[in-house]
């Protein structure tokens, strides 16, 4: 029994990595195609070629829009770590009336639908002048990011020995200086596997970016991916969407493995106590 269970373990982990992987292999396969060979169930390219891909930078800024979606990524990333932190200190560490009540608002703001704040948000950034400028797209993905981290770290920061501030509070430092200097080493693991998940929300973010930007300069990736077009905009080129399908998720991948024992340890943090 023993032996069929390790089997039968190892087939359901071979069957979910499958599941997981071959889009994004089977991706990188037609990148390599063009002309009919894309329509080809063949598994390995039989004359690879990366047209695709010097095609898809030659014909538009995609570049560019790389650029834009790491910045908005990048400094979403940072903002929203940067005051859930501080809210997190507050929500998790001091007493005060409303705390739970504000701690579930914080929680039901991530739970809209994107659809359900895009007007509200559209209005916001035309009074504000930020129509169709990075800062704009910041300003609405943080909206997404900052409630989900906020959420997050609260979590963590609640399952920090108690006796980590009380020496701190002893030796006379403040509020401020007890966050950055105690709490913050500790929680790099969790400050790690937040931050790259809500990086990752910003980098895919599609709704917004559609939205809120009009000219070719301030576009991100997925927008342009969206409007890849081919010859007089009626066919549909699979290969340049394929190519840049790879060329986006590429690096999310390495920051994956690059940083994968911190979020283990920060997914993994506060699930045992005692």
């Amino acid at each position: 029994m023993k032996i069929l269970g390790r089997i039968a373990f190892y087939l359901l982990v071979a069957l979910i990595v499958f599941y997981a992987v071959f889009p994004f292999y089977w991706a990188i396969v037609s990148s390599l195609k063009t002309g009919s060979a894309l329509f080809t169930a063949d598994l390995i390219p039989t004359s690879p070629t990366f047209e695709n891909y010097i095609a898809l930078f030659r014909e538009q800024p995609f570049a560019h829009n790389i650029i834009n979606s790491a910045i908005v990524a990048i400094v979403t990333t940072a903002i929203s770590l940067s005051l859930a932190a501080t809210a997190a200190y507050a929500l998790g560490r001091m007493a005060f009336r409303g705390r739970t009540v504000v701690s579930f608002l914080i929680l039901s703001v991530s739970m809209f639908p994107q659809i359900a704040v895009l007007t509200g948000m559209f209005e916001l950034i035309q009074v504000t002048g930020l129509y169709d400028s990075l800062s704009g797209l910041i300003l609405a993905d943080l909206i997404l990011t900052l409630p989900f981290s906020t959420w997050v770290l609260t979590a963590f920061m609640g399952d920090l020995p108690r006796e980590l501030e009380e020496a701190a509070i002893i030796d006379g430092a403040p509020p401020l200086r007890i966050l950055t200097d105690v709490f913050l080493p500790v929680m790099a693991p969790a400050l790690v596997a937040t931050g790259l998940l809500a990086f990752i929300l910003a980098w895919n973010e599609f709704l917004f970016a559609l939205t809120f930007t009009l000219s070719e300069e301030q576009r991100t990736v997925p927008v342009a991916i969206a409007l890849i077009s081919g010859a007089g905009g009626y066919e549909i080129p699979w290969g340049r969407i394929m190519a840049a399908s790879v060329i986006v998720t590429a690096p999310l991948i390495v920051l994956v493995l690059a940083l994968q024992r911190r979020i283990v340890s920060g997914l993994t943090a506060g699930a045992v106590k005692g």
